[in-house]
């Protein structure tokens, strides 16, 4: 599971906090199905219309969900996720950063153990417009996200909130956005995202946002060779100097690789449209659009 859909359940770890209750409050608005919240020390109560348990095995079995998404401090946030992890979450979105390396390893590997797939950390969360959203992107704001067929798959969110504006500006809408977060140890990376995105039905074009550092765009270069669905990327820190963290934690350049001109030159060479600039993605994305009807059409 990694595009989000209505059907789903949604547990929000945190839920009495400002930023839990704020943003519980806009994915309810925006249609999300939010069951449940979790604060040890609230339980019994009742948080933005939703009831609030112990901890997320307790809500589970009271009031099942499949995703859990986690507004909990760093220090905090290993024993949240392994709550929500054991009470068998499908999903679980973990927006919170700087969580220690270790206490990030440990999660990923009893999620693997378990089955459930992890978004992040660091993650600003998934965006399906007209069905819903988790996390902090602003999934209930239609000038920014209108249903449509361009999936979206992001490090940032604030780069996956530009490119979703000015697609929707441009008439384009998505079919779902994916955050995959912007630490080094990520629990769903740009290639899985893609191979999502490619399976999708709902999808015709794909937009990828990528940063310098690591290996996930070339790897996700990769599969994209072997795509009939048209992808569209923009790497950002194309003027960052090597070694220098720039952004994101798993933002930097070594002489091992990562640079700019590498994943671009990967991106490329599978047949990847690599733009400039942001404002670039809409025409882009709508000149592959066209080649491709046009191919269909003579073939």
């Amino acid at each position: 599971m990694i595009i989000f859909r209505k059907q789903h359940r949604v547990l929000v770890q945190g839920i009495t906090g400002k930023q839990g209750s704020f943003w519980a409050e806009k994915m309810i608005g925006a249609g999300t199905r939010v069951v449940a919240g979790v604060n040890p020390k609230r339980a019994g109560d009742i948080a933005v219309g939703i009831p609030v348990f112990g901890t997320a095995q307790r809500a589970m079995a009271e009031t099942p969900f499949d995703v859990a998404v986690m507004f909990i401090p760093p220090a905090l946030a290993k024993h949240a996720a392994l709550d929500a992890i054991e009470a068998g979450a499908k999903l679980l979105v973990i927006l919170t950063e700087h969580i220690p390396l270790h206490d990030v390893m440990m999660v990923h590997a009893v999620a693997r153990l378990n089955g459930t797939r992890v978004l992040g950390p660091n993650t600003a969360g998934l965006v399906t417009p007209g069905e819903g959203f988790v996390g902090i992107m602003p999934g209930h704001n239609d000038r920014i996200f209108r249903p449509g067929a361009i999936g979206i798959i992001s490090r940032s969110g604030s780069l996956g909130t530009l490119v979703s504006l000015n697609l929707t500006r441009a008439g384009l809408g998505q079919s779902a956005f994916i955050g995959i977060g912007g630490d080094p140890m990520v629990g769903t990376t740009t290639r899985e995202a893609l191979e999502a995105l490619d399976r999708d039905p709902r999808t015709e074009a794909i937009v990828l946002v990528g940063e310098i550092g690591g290996v996930m765009e070339e790897d996700a270069a990769l599969h994209a060779a072997g795509m009939s669905k048209p992808v569209v990327a923009f790497i950002a820190g194309r003027a960052s100097p090597p070694g220098r963290k720039m952004g994101h934690a798993g933002a930097i350049v070594g002489a091992s690789g990562g640079s700019y001109a590498g994943k671009r030159e990967a991106l490329e060479r599978a047949g990847v449209t690599v733009v400039d600039t942001p404002a670039q993605i809409p025409d882009a994305v709508r000149q592959r659009l066209t080649r491709q009807m046009l191919r269909t059409a003579t073939n």
